[in-house]
């Protein structure tokens, strides 16, 4: 897929990186997800079909590879 330049003039380029993706209350990871990287800031930038192939599979669960334990932590200064 091409990109354009980046708001701050970069070059955009693909890869394929991990997403934690935020569903309601839940957190999807997805690995492998192509998507536009400024060379120049890190900004991201997703095609339009890619976020809904996410929000499709983040309600279904269809085909997950496996489940995750995630520890939910309140931050605090104390430690």
């Amino acid at each position: 897929m091409e990109y354009e330049k980046c708001e701050c003039g970069g070059v955009v380029i693909e890869k394929k990186v991990r997403v934690d993706y935020r569903h309601g209350e839940d957190i999807v990871v997805f690995e492998e997800v192509p998507v536009g990287i400024c060379a120049e800031c890190g900004e991201r930038y997703f095609d339009a079909k890619v976020l809904k192939a996410m929000e499709f599979l983040a309600k279904t669960r269809k085909d997950a590879k496996k489940i995750l334990s995630v520890p939910v932590m309140e931050f605090s200064f104390a430690y």
